[in-house]
């Protein structure tokens, strides 16, 4: 797994230097802490990171923490967000996390999977994310880019994301889950794309399965 993050990252780093995930910039520029990226990661879904980035600057800046975002009006917050995939939706599930958050946690996110699954609309991919990019705290979260990129390189064989994480636990050892989905995105946003990858440039081609086949 050494050999493919680093592959990963080289051959990024040679077309041209990726931007940081919305997740990972939320996890260095924010100041909110892990109630900052458990909500930008339900912001995330079905939505661009660049999109979620410049949403999450504004809406933490006026929301600081579960207690503020939990009173806040549905209305307001739509006015926000409003640039990003199923806003309307999102708009009523972050401020129900931030009650639950500030009146039954204290203001304080779970950093345990059982208990953030528990929360509405956090999956095990959200709740992973949390682990990760908030407590670093080794967990593979599984989206549509660590899912094909696995099922490329034939590390899995799977056809639901929950089963390529269960996989990928089972096969690779604790000490790279970490980084796994931070590379793995960034190199499917970039390189490993769904349509037309830039097999020509990638610099793992001869270990993937899915190159070999083509070819």
């Amino acid at each position: 797994m050494k050999k493919i993050l680093q592959g990963m990252t080289d051959t990024m780093n040679s077309v041209k230097p990726p931007r940081m995930t919305a997740l990972r910039e939320l996890h260095e520029v924010e100041t909110g802490g892990p109630f900052s990226i458990l909500i930008g990661t339900i912001l995330s879904a079905r939505t661009k990171d660049e999109s979620t980035t410049k949403v999450c600057k504004v809406l933490f800046s006026k929301y600081k923490n579960a207690k503020s975002l939990g009173n806040a009006k549905v209305k307001d917050i739509e006015k926000i967000i409003k640039s990003i995939g199923f806003y309307h939706v999102k708009s009523k599930r972050i401020i129900e996390v931030a009650k639950i958050i500030d009146t039954q946690y204290k203001g304080i996110v779970p950093d345990d999977l059982e208990t953030l699954v528990k929360l509405p609309g956090v999956g095990r991919k959200t709740a992973n994310c949390v682990l990760v990019y908030a407590f670093e705290k080794p967990a593979i979260p599984v989206d549509i880019h660590v899912h094909r990129i696995s099922n490329r390189l034939g590390l899995v064989d799977t056809k639901m994301p929950e089963e390529t994480e269960q996989e990928l636990m089972k096969k690779i050892p604790k000490k790279y889950w970490i980084d796994i989905n931070d590379t793995f995105v960034m190199y499917g946003q970039n390189i490993c794309k769904p349509i037309s990858p830039m097999c020509d440039v990638c610099k793992i081609k001869k270990n993937c399965k899915y190159y070999n086949l083509k070819n």
